[in-house]
């Protein structure tokens, strides 16, 4: 018999993801409206993105900042020594754990080493990066040191009255402040930057000084002219503001404007060097030298010979070499206009203002300032009022065992239970049960006349103290007295003097010297297949022999022009590059000329493949493509109003291009395709496109297997018998088309 098989059936497969995770109701398709999702998914996180990360609030601080600067408080990093910045980063993981790198971060912004902030909150030791270089990291925290700066004494004064509200951290393990009670208007003392989802901050730094004093001009008179005591904000790295008066004003009654800020240099004549040690706070060091380069490299700046950066300990300093006889000022205007060296500081005043985002100008933000700080002195002083309330209630029942301090010791000896000492004393005395168990828990070596008789003089000065702080409460001019105190206070112990200029009145020859008129004369331009090109002038191509080119290289282009022309060179890579005839330099015959990609600074592997001249723009590109298709693109769409000097997309890319030719007026067209045919087409009647890489429309219809290989002005060919020539139509195109009915003239092409 055979034996009954132990095996147990296999269970049926199910879907895994991973090792022994199991997809439940795989294949199952769940629908759901948008709009819930985005209400119950997206939604909450851009709240929380916007409310708790990217955004300041009124006291000037974004979370990771204030929780930062409330754990190195707690650790007593105002007076104590400086610790590790390890340490402060893993206590500040209680607060916020977004991670050890994040919050470092956080504090080497911060740092006074880092230069960030006008008004530095932490006292840094060790390297700590520099903000206006792109490449000089900061070490690692194990390596630096820091602590708090003085200043900060007035971020946390009499945070323990109970100024502001106190909130559970993440896991309710402890508590952190909300706001900080700061003492002066942080939110504009320093820049921040904070980009949010759907919105934005950009806050420029205005002088501690000037705007300590605008804010106790705007308490004193709301209509106060701001521009009296605030003219222009102060960056970190100094440089010079030129000071627009209308979009200075717009910025301080809108919060949105713009602010033109310059590098700061000097001239040391005996070394021929020009020095600059401050640039605007938008750039770095390294971007500004990438683009100086890219333009000795492209031909557009001659009169530099050498630059470098030699920053050090003493402070920022990029040092370029000038070429003999050349002018420092010329120089600089030109770098000024088409680098980094002056840029746009874009502000976008976005504050959360009791957990909303609203975007003001100055003088809003000061008057919410204001306000808000009014509440802090508010609640600081009814809780000193609360306390000594307490105080004077505890030493009035002190006071009333003075009378008979035998009578308050008899009554304690005489109590038989320890319970009743307190009831006791109540009855004797007639005083409430805080007030005796205030008496009852003095020690015996203090019941004597002396000690109560000190005790008891504080009850007179704690009564005029009392009605003080109720006078306070009850009348906002005190304090905003008060206020302004603190304010005065501040600007006296912290104010320095401003580091960036203002310049009021820019040379009005400027913009004329930063574009320095080009010569005009006449030149004979050559351009080879190789991608050389050469100037000369009449003279010097009469006088001169034959060309010298390239072995094996040829000459594409010849053509007559002017000096001021400008030059639009397209690639194989569907992109052109801008310059003009003026940016080369006149040549001879016997030259081999200069070499466009490097002249350019093209890309690796990019060749010119088609040279245009133009000085007004007008006219059209047509790029013909194997598959039949030419898109007619006016050459305006190749014009910049911000002188760029290289285009993307300048024609498609999605198929192989045949011809690229320019069209200075509409023409007829000869189109040669591989069957060995020929095809007049009017350009009249190809549709222009405005976007540069459109395919454009198909202007010829090919059989399988079959491509454009050549296109011609109709004017070059010498065509017998046009007759023979029938029209019609191509549905795709609308456009009319002639087409030859043998191949046999197809020669002529």
């Amino acid at each position: 018999m055979a034996k009954k098989s132990t095996k147990k059936a296999p269970k049926p497969l199910r879907p895994q993801l991973g090792d022994g995770v199991e997809i439940l109701n795989a294949g199952t398709v769940v629908e759901d409206p948008i709009t819930r999702t985005l209400e119950t998914n997206f939604m909450p996180y851009a709240m929380s993105v916007i409310v708790s990360r990217a955004l300041p609030e009124i006291d000037g601080f974004k979370p990771a900042h204030r929780k930062l600067l409330y754990t190195m408080y707690g650790m007593n990093l105002i007076k104590g020594p400086r610790t590790k910045s390890a340490n402060i980063v893993g206590a500040t993981m209680h607060l916020n754990p977004h991670g050890d790198a994040a919050i470092y971060d956080t504090m080497v912004r911060m740092g006074r080493g880092n230069e960030s902030l006008l008004v530095p909150f932490v006292d840094s030791k060790g390297n700590f990066g520099k903000a206006y270089s792109r490449d000089m990291a900061c070490a690692a925290s194990r390596y630096t040191e820091a602590k708090l700066e003085k200043v900060c004494e007035e971020l946390f004064r009499d945070i323990d009255k109970d100024t502001v509200d106190f909130v559970p951290n993440y896991d309710g393990t402890t508590t952190e402040p909300t706001l900080l009670p700061v003492t002066f208007p942080t939110i504009l003392a320093n820049n921040t930057l904070g980009i949010a989802v759907g919105m934005a901050c950009n806050i420029c730094s205005f002088n501690l000084e000037e705007l300590c004093n605008t804010t106790i001009a705007l308490m004193k008179d709301p209509d106060h002219d701001l521009a009296t005591t605030l003219p222009a904000p102060d960056f970190v790295g100094g440089g010079q503001i030129l000071y627009d008066a209308a979009e200075m004003r717009n910025l301080y009654d809108t919060g949105r404007g713009s602010i033109r800020v310059r590098a700061r240099y000097q001239y040391v004549p005996g070394e021929n060097v020009i020095e600059i040690t401050q640039i605007p706070p938008t750039t770095t060091v390294e971007a500004i030298m990438d683009k100086i380069a890219e333009l000795v490299k492209g031909g557009r700046i001659k009169e530099i010979s050498d630059m470098r950066d030699e920053t050090d300990l003493n402070g920022l300093k990029l040092t370029i070499d000038l070429k003999r006889g050349q002018d420092p000022e010329k120089l600089m205007t030109k770098l000024f206009k088409a680098t980094p060296l002056e840029d746009s500081f874009g502000c976008n005043f976005n504050i959360l203002v009791a957990g909303q985002p609203r975007v003001m100008g100055v003088r809003e933000i000061l008057g919410e300032w204001t306000a808000f700080r009014m509440e802090c002195v508010r609640r600081r002083t009814y809780y000193d009022l609360q306390g000594k309330r307490k105080r004077l209630h505890l030493l009035k029942g002190l006071e009333a065992i003075l009378l008979d301090i035998d009578k308050a010791i008899r009554i304690v000896r005489e109590t038989e239970e320890e319970a009743e000492v307190v009831p006791n004393l109540m009855i004797g005395f007639g005083i409430d049960e805080i007030q005796a168990e205030y008496v009852a828990e003095i020690k015996l070596r203090h019941l004597n006349r002396e000690y109560i008789l000190k005790r008891t003089a504080e009850i007179e000065q704690l009564e005029r103290e009392i009605a003080d702080l109720e006078d306070v409460l009850a009348k906002p001019s005190r304090i905003r007295r008060i206020i302004m105190k603190e304010l005065a206070d501040v600007a006296k112990n912290y104010g320095q003097p401003r580091r960036s200029e203002i310049l009021y009145e820019v040379p009005a020859a400027e913009e004329e010297q930063a574009e320095p008129a080009v010569a005009d004369y006449p030149v004979t331009v050559f351009f080879t297949r190789e991608g050389y090109f050469k100037k000369i002038t009449p003279q010097s191509l009469r006088m001169s022999g034959e060309q010298k080119l390239k072995e094996g290289d040829e000459v594409l282009w010849q053509a007559e022009t002017r000096n001021n022309v400008e030059l639009l060179f397209f690639t194989n890579k569907c992109q052109v590059y801008k310059t003009r005839v003026s940016d080369f330099e006149d040549g001879k015959a016997r030259d081999m000329g200069a070499y466009v990609p490097s002249v350019l600074g093209m890309e690796e592997g990019e060749s010119p493949i088609f040279m245009l001249l133009t000085t007004d723009y007008k006219g059209w590109m047509l790029f013909f493509y194997e598959g039949g298709k030419c898109a007619k693109i006016p050459v305006a769409s190749y014009a910049t109003k911000q002188n760029r000097r290289k285009l993307l997309k300048a024609y498609s890319d999605k198929a192989p291009l045949v011809k690229a030719m320019f069209l200075p007026e509409e023409t007829e067209l000869a189109i040669r395709t591989s069957a060995g045919r020929m095809l007049l087409v009017g350009s009249a009647l190809i549709p222009e496109k405005s976007t540069r890489d459109s395919l454009g429309v198909n202007v010829v219809t090919l059989k399988k297997n079959q491509t454009v290989s050549s296109v011609k002005p109709a004017a070059e060919l010498e065509i017998s018998n046009p007759h023979r020539y029938r029209v019609r139509t191509l549905p795709a195109t609308g456009a009319l088309l002639r087409q030859e009915d043998t191949a046999e003239q197809m020669t002529l092409l």
